[in-house]
């Protein structure tokens, strides 16, 4: 059970009134006879905990004079029979046995050993040792250090030794100095010194290593995860990744493992039952909180629709439950929300564009190349993609004029004239300026039959107060017309409103005022419905100082009054603002919320949706790519690693093609 002054949160309890001999007799009997009631089996076992298990396996030999686990393995099969199998074994011998088959014959299962190594507490390492050396007759470590290699093998073998150190008492300068010695260590040396990984990561506390990880983010600007993308690779990578989100929460990293097994076609079925055996009496209660706010659905419901028969009834038996029928967030969750406000607000993070000024610059070479790729019959797209995708967009208007002084041509019309598709929609976009780019995106997405809201809200809810006023600039030169009136005669209520709102511009650009954020966050609080402020103000009264808060305030302000929230309603705004709003109004208002929170998270996760399943949104795309090249497609690409390990190059390589592909990666700056 739970460790003396901790809450139990297993999803598997102890079996009250338990009888061993009485259950013992209920298993022979179930597989007694031609065929076995597979019914009984998976009722009584999964619903016993581990210690009682045993008990019943010693009681079944003592009555029967056979092994309860082979006469299960006989009448059972396949995936059941693997899952009630392990559930029968003690923990440190199921992990021994999981081991034994990662690394026993051909080839070596690393993700296995990575899992178990990385996850698992000092106790829980000594047990498994001791488990193994009596199971097998063998030493774990021999085994490890005989079947792997480099530094892999080094950081499984300290981590093997369970030795992690347990003290709470943190020291703030050991702090400081491991978060220097890891950025040295990887970013600011010519190599990498992956010893220094290894002993900072293998041995210090994990109260420590979270504000380690705290202050590597505020002195490098980005998180540990990336560093160690970029400066480790292979096996070690992937195990190093493993220890740092298990630091940061081993119930996240497991809900990560699990949804990874089941998502797609097939199902990784060993990580399944390995992870819902080995977490059933531990965390499987912080695992489904975590598993359902980050992926929006409950676990419970993942195993119902990925698997079948008396399997699947099994494990829905050790999950313990559908979180989707509670309908609300969790306390769990809340914590780890308000720990990203918390980030996100310390996070001195560097935005980079991937598109610089090329140095030796002359407009009238550039201008020449360019006509010479239009001449004549045919066109050579590759040099004008070379050219306009590595150059800055002022140096792009210099060479407009070039052209024109040259030539007496219009470089943006000869542009139009030769080249077709998605690279035409991708150069020319190019060529204007960022808030003609915008005006320009905005007057489509509201001309003709029906509007396209994501744009407005794409647009209008991430741009700073100076791209507004460019943008109404623009729009008013381009079209003769007042931005914000196309806004409000083709929008409607609380969208029209959010819309003007943010055309005007006016958000304020000043530090947090902690009194005020507090009354701000009531206010959002009791918009939404989960505070009972004690409040003259009507609905609609209430509903524009939301929509104020939200389009006026500074983002550092913001950022505070999400955790005054927090703290006073134990949700998430942007958990809230899903659940108990809809349509365009959640959308803009999510928008808002995602950008304070992290702008380059926010369009990675558009590009990545742009790309995901059959077909290709390449106006998204082109319109993401063009906008945030020479402002934080360096940061985006970074997010998008972090966000669905994999990178923004490989993913536009696989889904795009052509010269399309070729200007996009030429944009994108390079493999992460």
């Amino acid at each position: 059970m739970a460790p003396k002054g901790k809450v139990y949160r297993g999803s598997v309890k102890e079996f009250p009134g338990f009888d061993a001999s009485q259950d013992a007799e209920a298993l022979y009997n179930a597989m007694k006879g031609f065929g076995s009631d597979k019914e009984a089996i998976l009722d009584l076992i999964t619903s016993r905990n581990n210690k009682q298990r045993v008990e019943i396996c010693q009681a079944y030999k003592s009555q029967y004079g056979k092994d309860l686990i082979a006469d299960l393995k006989y009448e059972l099969t396949g995936k059941f029979e693997r899952l009630i199998v392990s559930l029968m074994r003690p923990p440190p011998y199921s992990d021994a046995k999981e081991i034994k088959d990662a690394i026993a014959g051909i080839g070596t299962d690393e993700k296995c050993l990575i899992e178990i190594l990385a996850s698992r507490t000092n106790q829980e390492i000594h047990d498994l040792v001791a488990a193994y050396k009596d199971a097998y007759e063998r030493d774990l470590e021999a085994d490890v250090v005989g079947d792997t290699s480099g530094h892999f093998k080094k950081m499984l073998v300290v981590l093997l030794q369970g030795a992690r150190e347990e003290d709470d008492v943190v020291s703030e300068d050991l702090v400081e100095q491991d978060a220097k010695d890891l950025l040295e260590a990887g970013e600011l040396k010519w190599g990498t010194d992956e010893a220094q990984f290894i002993y900072i990561l293998g041995r210090r506390s994990k109260q420590h290593l979270r504000l380690v990880f705290d202050e590597y983010l505020k002195i490098s600007g980005k998180p540990i995860e990336r560093s160690i993308r970029g400066e480790l690779s292979g096996d070690f990578e992937k195990l190093m990744l493993a220890v740092v989100k298990c630091i940061r929460s081993t119930a996240e990293y497991f809900a990560e493992r699990l949804y990874k097994a089941m998502k797609g076609l097939g199902t990784r079925d060993n990580t399944l039952i390995r992870i819902m055996v080995s977490r059933s009496e531990i965390d499987m209660l912080d695992i489904r909180e975590v598993f359902r706010t980050k992926y929006e659905k409950s676990l419970y419901n993942m195993i119902k629709e990925d698997t079948s028969g008396e399997y699947k009834k099994a494990l829905l038996k050790l999950c313990g439950g559908d979180d989707d029928a509670a309908g609300e967030f969790f306390p769990e969750a809340a914590q780890v929300a308000y720990r990203m406000w918390e980030l996100s607000a310390v996070a001195k993070v560097e935005l980079r564009g991937t598109v610089q000024p090329t140095g030796s610059f002359n407009d009238d070479g550039d201008a020449q190349v360019l006509r010479k790729a239009m001449k004549g019959i045919g066109t050579d797209e590759g040099a004008i993609i070379e050219v306009l995708t590595q150059r800055s967009n002022a140096q792009r208007q210099q060479i407009l004029k070039a052209y024109k002084a040259h030539y007496g041509r219009d470089l943006m019309a000869d542009l139009k004239s030769e080249l077709s598709g998605s690279l035409a929609k991708l150069i020319l976009g190019l060529m204007l300026t960022p808030a003609q780019y915008d005006a320009k995106q905005l007057r489509k997405a509201v001309e003709g039959a029906g509007t396209d809201e994501s744009v407005l809200i794409e647009i209008m809810a991430t741009r700073n107060n100076q791209e507004i006023k460019a943008i109404n600039e623009a729009y008013q030169e381009a079209y003769n017309k007042q931005l914000e009136d196309d806004l409000s005669s083709d929008t409607s209520g609380h969208f029209k409103r959010i819309l003007v709102s943010l055309a005007l511009g006016n958000r304020d650009e000043g530090p947090e005022n902690l009194t005020q954020a507090q009354e701000d966050a009531k206010v959002v609080a009791e918009t939404l419905k989960l505070a009972d402020v004690s409040s003259n103000d009507s609905s609609d009264s209430l509903e524009t100082r939301f929509l104020s808060i939200l389009c006026t305030r500074s983002y550092p302000h913001l950022r505070r009054v999400f955790q005054e929230f927090i703290k006073l309603t134990n949700h998430d705004v942007e958990h809230a603002i899903r659940k108990r709003m809809s349509g365009d109004v959640r959308d803009a208002f999510l928008a808002i919320v995602r950008s304070v929170k992290n702008k380059p998270a926010f369009f990675a996760d558009k590009l990545y949706k742009s790309m995901k399943g059959a077909g290709t949104d390449e106006r998204t795309l082109t319109r993401i790519m063009i906008s945030r090249s020479e402002i934080d497609l360096f940061n985006i690409r970074g997010e998008f690693m972090d966000l669905f390990d994999k990178s923004l190059h490989r993913m536009i390589e696989k889904d795009t093609s052509g010269d399309y592909r070729t200007a996009l990666l030429a944009l994108c700056g390079g493999e992460d």
